[in-house]
């Protein structure tokens, strides 16, 4: 492996060839993590172009890093810290000059992503103490208050199964963007508008209307983006992959930013944030990080119940359906393929996309033993039991305002609109709603309004027995420890 992070990667765009600046272990890095006290992270790096074509040995080796780069804690000498750059997407400088490193709510508010993914284990969620604050997302203003005009306060997701999950999203961007294509195509052949409905997987997501010319209406799209990308990470849904996820958060977190999205080719310097140490994170490094979380157990349920909570979680389960939660939480959807492909095929610029390399690295999951454990149905499909939909839902309105009484959107994403939490794990990752701070399952499910308006009344309608029904049903969703 090339230990000095020397990273070229061919960037087509038109006839133009650019190439990502190198990521490097200066020569003391080199020295410090041979010594046996080196705190030190980036301690390695791995060629993407290598990694497109590796064995099975490497690959474990590049889970292996994943791993160490998500439970280590970064240091100066690794690049932590931004004092010229803000939390931003888009890379962005600040106004003012950052009065010190950590400061909890514009971030730096963690060294490592373990600080917070830990809850039951590593990768999981976090508890209200590691609350993070997140601005609109696109462009950031240095705030140094809890005020909710300036951010919005979000808990922390689990990441287990987040493979499964991508793979979904992906799946499902490709079956709609299909459809629109066969609309468009049945109008310029016939002449005529050509509505659409937008299905996959039995989710649907509304309608658009193709004209002869090629001009979509998308006024009747529902919990999606317009242009058909299902987005499935963060509280409102708005990463498509992992990658994404995870160069947004290094930065906005630790201050470790990657080369793909804030080196020279964006932002005409290779020490964009001001730290003095340029080209922190290469391409190789984001992959070892993907590829750990991608391959993160799924969630299970518990077992060894007693006779008394088996029964009960049974019948609950039965009236989570009936009642209508299920319409949302939709207990699995099926997968066509298991393989991993990084980066991500929809993956948008400033962040890797397969055009910047020769070939992605491909991981298939189906190896993986939890995945042979999930059960398939009648087309040998994968089902994966999310308990979700992957799409944005209303589920706040002048009734029932707690899960929408923020002020700031987020990526154009309107405030009382989050996408469907998948309830795999649920019995692990107390508190819930998207700040945290609701300590108990029934008043989460009462919190409810907007489109779940009828399944929360329907809740709310029940004996108190089959409420608790509900609820040991919930309690039997874990992520195992």
């Amino acid at each position: 492996m090339n230990r000095a992070r020397f990273l070229r990667i061919l960037l087509c765009t038109g006839a133009v060839s650019l190439f990502l600046a190198p990521a490097s272990v200066t020569a003391a890095g080199q020295a410090s993590a041979s010594k046996p006290w080196d705190e030190h992270v980036l301690t390695r790096d791995f060629e993407f172009s290598d990694l497109a074509k590796a064995d099975k040995e490497t690959i474990d080796e590049l889970i292996a890093f994943g791993q160490r780069l998500f439970e280590g804690k970064f240091t100066r000498a690794d690049g932590v810290g931004r004092p010229e750059a803000t939390q931003a997407i888009v890379p962005t400088k600040r106004r003012r000059p950052v009065p010190q490193m950590f400061q909890r709510l514009p971030g730096l508010d963690a060294n490592a992503c373990a600080s917070c993914h830990n809850e039951p284990v590593i990768g999981g969620a976090g508890s209200f103490t590691a609350n993070v604050f997140v601005s609109e997302g696109f462009e950031s203003a240095d705030f140094d208050t809890t005020d909710p005009q300036f951010s919005n306060e979000r808990g922390t997701n689990a990441l287990q199964g987040a493979g499964l999950i991508e793979l979904l999203a992906r799946e499902m961007t490709a079956d709609l963007r299909a459809q629109r294509a066969e609309a468009a195509a049945k109008a310029r052949a016939t002449g005529s508008e050509v509505s659409a409905a937008l299905e996959t997987k039995g989710v649907s997501f509304g309608t658009i209307t193709v004209k002869p010319d090629g001009t979509i209406d998308v006024s009747q799209l529902e919990g999606i983006d317009y242009d058909l990308t299902l987005r499935p990470f963060g509280q409102k849904g708005v990463f498509a992959s992992l990658r994404q996820f995870s160069v947004n958060a290094l930065n906005h977190h630790h201050g470790i930013q990657a080369v793909e999205r804030f080196g020279s080719q964006w932002t005409g310097s290779n020490d964009f944030d001001g730290d003095e140490h340029p080209d922190e994170l290469s391409p190789g490094q984001v992959s070892a990080i993907v590829a750990w979380q991608a391959t993160l157990p799924a969630p299970t349920r518990k077992t060894a119940l007693p006779d008394v909570w088996a029964e009960a979680a049974a019948i609950g389960e039965a009236t989570f359906t009936e009642i209508g939660c299920a319409a949302c939480h939709k207990p699995a959807l099926p997968l066509e393929s298991l393989v991993f492909q990084d980066p991500n095929p929809f993956e948008n610029a400033g962040t890797l996309r397969p055009s910047d390399v020769e070939a992605p690295i491909r991981i298939d999951l189906g190896t993986l033993e939890w995945v042979k454990t999930l059960p398939k149905d009648e087309e040998g499909r994968t089902l994966v039991p999310l308990f979700g939909d992957l799409k944005r839902h209303r589920i706040a309105d002048a009734a029932r305002e707690t899960l929408g009484n923020e002020l700031l959107g987020q990526r154009f994403v309107a405030r009382d609109v989050f996408i469907t939490a998948e309830l795999w794990g649920i019995g692990s990752t107390a508190p819930y709603g998207h700040r945290g701070d609701i300590t108990d399952l029934g008043d989460i499910i009462e919190a409810h309004g907007g489109e779940a308006t009828d399944a929360r009344k329907a809740y709310s309608a029940l004996p108190d027995e089959d409420k608790e029904n509900v609820i040991a049903f919930l309690r039997s969703l874990e992520i195992a420890e």
